[in-house]
C-alpha cells in the first residue's frame, strides 16, 4: 500500500462522492479581542451525513472498489462502534452493499441500534475490541468481504480530504487550514490537497493523545498511550504512516493543546455558535486559539515557518485567513450540558 497522497488522489475522490455527499457549509468564526487580526472560517462537517467527516472515506472506499470490480459479494466489514463503523455501514446501504460491523459486547445498546438502522449486520464478540478486531478478520479471511479502516487506507483518506477542495471553493484565499488528528485520515487527505494549493496545515492533537507528534518525534509510526476527553475519536494509538509522511512535507506544523483548552472550546462552540460537536471538532478550535497565544507545543517541518505560505503569512491569528474544520458532531449532549455548566 502506498504510505503517501497525491492530489489526484483527492480529485479523483471528489468526483467519485459528488453530489452523494453533503456540501461543506462553512461559517465566519469572531475572532476574540484578544486574538490576531486574521479572518477565521468554521468548516461545519460535524453536519455530514452520520455526523462525521468519515461519511466522505467511506463512500470513496466503497465506490472506488466497485468501480474496479474488486468489491466482492460478502460486501464489506469493520470493526468499529464510532464514526467509521456509521460510515461504512451508511455508505454501504447507499449503495446496495452488504455491511457486517464488529463490536464488543459491552458496546452500548444505541450504537449497535444505530448502526442496525443504516442496514448493517452488526455482530457483538468479546468483551474488548481486539477481540472484535479479531473476529472480523476471521470474517475477511472465511468470506472474502472487503475489509475497511477508520483511516489507514488512500481511499478513505483521500476521501477525507475532499472537505479541504470544498472548503477552498467557499473561501478561495484560504491560506491555513487546523484539522483534528486520531489516526490522521482526515489529516493526511487535507494535507495531500493543501500542499497543491499552497495553503498550510495545523494538525492538532490532544496532549494526552497524540500519535501524530509522537510519529514525528521519532521519525516513523509508534504506539502511544491515550488518555484525553477526546480519545472516543482520536484515540488512535498509532498515526497511519501516510499521516506521518504528511507531516514531514514543508507546510505542516504539529501542534498539541490541553483537554482543559479542548473542552473550553467546545463549551464556546456551543454558548457562542450553538453549536454542538465532539471533543475531537473542538480540538481544532483550540489549537486554533492556543496558537494566537502561543500556547501550544509544536512539531513538524512547519514548526516554525512563519513566512509559508507566500501568500498573507497564513499564521492563524495572523493576517491570513484561516479555515477550522469542525470534524464530528456525534456526542453524548449529556457530557457537553456538564461542561456548560461547570463553565
Amino acid at each position: 500500500m502506498r504510505e503517501y497522497l497525491e492530489y489526484g488522489d483527492v480529485t479523483a475522490a471528489a468526483r467519485r462522492i459528488s453530489g452523494q455527499v453533503r456540501p461543506l457549509a462553512v461559517a465566519p468564526f469572531d475572532v476574540a479581542p484578544s486574538g490576531g487580526s486574521g479572518v477565521a472560517w468554521l468548516g461545519l462537517e460535524h453536519l455530514q451525513f452520520t455526523g462525521s467527516f468519515k461519511a466522505r472515506g467511506a463512500r470513496n472506499f466503497i465506490e472506488a472498489h466497485r468501480a474496479d470490480g474488486s468489491l466482492p459479494e460478502a460486501g464489506v466489514t469493520i470493526a468499529s462502534g464510532g464514526n467509521a463503523g456509521l460510515a461504512c455501514a451508511w455508505a454501504a446501504q447507499q449503495q446496495g452493499v452488504r455491511a457486517t460491523i464488529f463490536l464488543p459486547e459491552t458496546a452500548p445498546e444505541v450504537k449497535v441500534a444505530r448502526l442496525g438502522g443504516y442496514g448493517a449486520e452488526v455482530r457483538l464478540v468479546g468483551e474488548e475490541y481486539a477481540e472484535a478486531l479479531a473476529a472480523c478478520r476471521e470474517f475477511v479471511a472465511e468470506t472474502g468481504a472487503l475489509a475497511s479502516h477508520a483511516y489507514d487506507n488512500p481511499l478513505i483518506a483521500a476521501g477525507a480530504g475532499t472537505v479541504l477542495e470544498e472548503f477552498r471553493a467557499r473561501v478561495p484565499d484560504l491560506d491555513t487550514v487546523v484539522v483534528a488528528v486520531g489516526g490522521g485520515g482526515l489529516f493526511a487527505g487535507v494535507a495531500a490537497a493543501a500542499r497543491h494549493h499552497g495553503i498550510r496545515v495545523i494538525a492538532a492533537e490532544p496532549e494526552r493523545c497524540c500519535a501524530l507528534n509522537a510519529a514525528v518525534r521519532a521519525g516513523h509510526p509508534v504506539d502511544v498511550t491515550v488518555d484525553s476527553v477526546a480519545a472516543d475519536s482520536l484515540g488512535a494509538r498509532r498515526a497511519s504512516a501516510l499521516a506521518v509522511h504528511a507531516a514531514q512535507q514543508d507546510g505542516v506544523s504539529c501542534v498539541t493543546v490541553p483537554d482543559s483548552e479542548i473542552v473550553s472550546a467546545r463549551r464556546m462552540l456551543w454558548a457562542e455558535h450553538r453549536l454542538a460537536v465532539e471533543h475531537a471538532a473542538a480540538t481544532a478550535l483550540a489549537a486554533y486559539r492556543a496558537w494566537q497565544t502561543g500556547r501550544h507545543g509544536e512539531t513538524g517541518a512547519g514548526a516554525a515557518s512563519d513566512d509559508w505560505p507566500p501568500r498573507g503569512g497564513g499564521v492563524p491569528g495572523g493576517p491570513g485567513t484561516t479555515g477550522i474544520v469542525l470534524c464530528g458532531a456525534n456526542t453524548d449532549l449529556r457530557t457537553l450540558s456538564d461542561e456548560v455548566e461547570m463553565g
